[in-house]
């Protein structure tokens, strides 16, 4: 239709909503990774798992603020974070050698999340938008 306007995707507070729902979600991953790995440890023993989830939850928050800000530290944080956790969780899913700890139902789980979040960054509108906001 000639009279049909094109409307780009849509925005909260200037960015692609697809960008807010990531970075809100990456901020409740994270702070439930926090608060478990802060009752592990804090709880339990020390373990590399506890420590794992801690730094995990810190670096989540991290990098999702960067990518809220629009810096490519952000996107590459992000990607390389969900990089390693389908790789540590495949192959605790495996029994192969992974950080010791980590729940075979959570790790499935979080394979799925972070292809959805990989598959989310790598669309040309996503990259596009942080090239756009440097």
């Amino acid at each position: 239709m000639n009279g049909a306007r094109s409307h780009g995707p849509p925005t909260f507070r200037g960015k692609h909503f697809g960008i807010t729902v990531l970075v809100a979600t990456q901020y409740a991953i994270g702070a439930l990774h926090f608060a478990v790995g802060l009752a592990l440890l804090l709880l339990g023993t020390p373990d590399v798992y506890s420590i794992y989830t801690l730094t995990f939850s810190v670096l989540v928050a991290v990098f999702a603020y960067g990518l809220w800000k629009g810096t490519l530290l952000g996107w590459i944080g992000i990607v390389a974070v969900a990089l390693f956790v389908i790789v540590a969780d495949a192959l605790t899913l495996l029994n192969l050698p992974s950080i010791p700890g980590i729940p075979k139902l959570a790790a499935a789980a979080e394979i799925i999340y972070s292809l959805m979040v990989l598959i989310y960054l790598s669309q040309t509108h996503t990259k596009a938008s942080q090239k756009a906001s440097k």
